[in-house]
């Protein structure tokens, strides 16, 4: 087959999304990607389009896409690469490119390597024996869940004596969570820290709903937790993060705040609820999410591959 190789631009969104989504169907089962967070992928201040995006057409069918980003400043680089089943040639063709400029962003940055990750399903419509034949190979697991919602059951909960738990109202507020954010993962797996700014970025701050997002503290270390949540993916509510610093883990904060998003969404008319976590995470959080009736809806693994 021969195909037509060129960057992305803000106008193809709605072509990569439909094709998301198709990978989607056949990977999970249904569509879970939504036009506005492939274009808050495409518009990343990181990323230059024409240097950082692969879209791979057969005809005037968009079947392959990749787009990379370096959030560590570092040899740290990440990928992401979809294709459809019968066109592995085309996800060839955009790989080759993609892991070129990966190392070439790593060395920009000062590194003599580039460590590169990707997210695939754990059945992807990628053939993997194109990547490990590179090298790549897989160095993390995790679990999207998800939960069914009543709003008959799913209540606000009570707040137990010396717990506060407030919604993020203001810059200030806006500024702890980032800060909460910081410590609460910086032990986690891959974790890259990131300035304010570069978090308000990422979490797409100009069109988070900003009551979706609450601080949880206690007396003694006060402000301890946060979690931020998302109403705005069409197929479920979703937890972005959720995190609690060291020292007052083991209090029930985390599950609180469990709690509070799920009667939240289903005060909202949600049905569901899911969220993402890593695996081999240590907090205990696999467990924790298990308990509040949280069920695997499908797994990614991450892969890695080490570039000279």
């Amino acid at each position: 087959m021969s195909y037509l190789l060129r960057p992305a631009g803000l106008t193809d969104a709605t072509a990569i999304t439909e094709l998301l989504n198709e990978v989607d169907r056949i990977e999970i089962g249904r569509p879970e990607t939504d036009l506005h967070a492939v274009e808050a992928d495409l518009k990343r201040p990181d990323i230059h389009l024409e240097r950082d995006s692969w879209l791979a057409f057969h005809g005037d069918r968009l079947v392959a896409y990749g787009l990379l980003w370096d959030d560590s400043g570092g040899e740290r680089v990440d990928i992401d690469h979809y294709v459809l089943p019968e066109h592995q040639q085309a996800g060839e063709l955009i790989l080759e490119p993609m892991q070129a400029r990966a190392l070439d962003k790593a060395r920009e940055n000062g590194a003599d390597r580039a460590v590169v990750h990707l997210h695939l399903n754990t059945e992807p419509t990628l053939d993997t024996g194109l990547i490990e034949k590179r090298g790549w190979y897989v160095v993390r697991r995790y679990h999207v869940l998800q939960r069914s919602l009543d709003a008959a059951a799913d209540l606000m909960p009570e707040i137990p004596s010396g717990v506060r738990l407030r919604s993020c109202a203001d810059e200030a507020d806006r500024a702890r969570v980032h800060a909460l954010y910081q410590s609460s993962f910086a032990e986690h797996f891959d974790f890259q820290p990131r300035t304010y700014d570069q978090w308000l970025g990422d979490v797409d701050a100009d069109t988070l709903d900003w009551s979706l997002v609450w601080i949880v503290g206690t007396g003694e270390p006060g402000d301890a937790g946060f979690l931020l949540a998302r109403d705005d993916r069409e197929a479920m509510g979703w937890i972005r993060s959720i995190g609690v610093v060291r020292e007052a883990r083991g209090l029930g904060l985390g599950g609180l705040m469990l709690r509070n998003a799920f009667a939240a969404f289903a005060a909202r008319g949600r049905e569901t609820v899911g969220l993402g976590v890593d695996t081999a995470n240590t907090t205990g959080a696999p467990a924790l999410y298990a308990r509040h009736g949280m069920a695997v809806h499908y797994a990614v693994d991450t892969w890695e591959a080490v570039l000279k």
